[in-house]
């Protein structure tokens, strides 16, 4: 009850909220009905009003997050992470700035509930720790914020999982790209996306040889 409800009124205020702001936007969102007119307009929102229910449901959690970007020719133009647990929003309005390196072995975030065979090959190869954490949201921001240096993930996400992730990974200097080192690409006909690398740009070249042979 609780998660379908968390979901149904982030989803609303963001619609509404983006209907007032941006009458003429296009929007993409995982919990309405998908309408095939955002193929054809030249702004779309992509939101996951709830990333990670599981998460949500659980009161001592904090690794939940709401995620909202715009994309433009295929390409999230700006984006914002909230952990509102944490009381913080991250947004490629004023990027957050990646921490130093660490010494020590780097950690590495995977799914909770999923984790892809694939990090084993990368925890592997980099002698990393594994981390597990919720939302896609949460873990690219731990990226971010310097609680973790690479996330990796491999099926079972859809556009809205990583879109604002993605553009706030960037642009605060992660490396992001899918398995295979090519550009994610957004506001496609199929909305399935289910792959992310999010890392420290100096572990990038280990973390792509390593994913190249798992």
């Amino acid at each position: 009850m609780l998660r379908a409800e968390g979901d149904r009124q982030a989803h609303e205020l963001l619609v509404r909220e983006l209907a007032a702001a941006r009458p003429t936007d296009a929007v993409l969102s995982e919990e309405g009905a998908d309408d095939a007119a955002r193929l054809d307009a030249e702004r779309v929102w992509v939101i996951d009003p709830l990333d990670g229910t599981r998460e949500y449901s659980e009161p001592s959690r904090t690794d939940w997050a709401v995620h909202v970007a715009l994309v433009i020719d295929e390409r999230p133009a700006a984006g914002a992470v909230a952990l509102p647990a944490l009381g913080l929003t991250l947004s490629t309005a004023d990027p957050p700035r990646l921490p130093p390196e660490r010494a020590g072995p780097p950690r590495l975030v995977v799914s909770r509930s999923r984790p892809p065979e694939q990090a084993d090959a990368v925890a592997g190869a980099l002698g990393a720790d594994i981390v597990p954490l919720g939302s896609a949201g949460a873990k690219s921001m731990a990226v971010v914020r310097g609680t973790a240096d690479v996330y990796v993930h491999a099926g079972g996400q859809y556009e809205w999982d990583s879109c604002a992730p993605s553009a706030v990974s960037k642009a605060a200097g992660c490396f992001v790209s899918r398995l295979d080192g090519s550009r994610l690409r957004y506001n496609q006909p199929d909305v399935y996306l289910p792959d992310l690398v999010v890392c420290r740009p100096e572990l990038a070249g280990p973390v792509l040889a390593a994913l190249a042979t798992a």
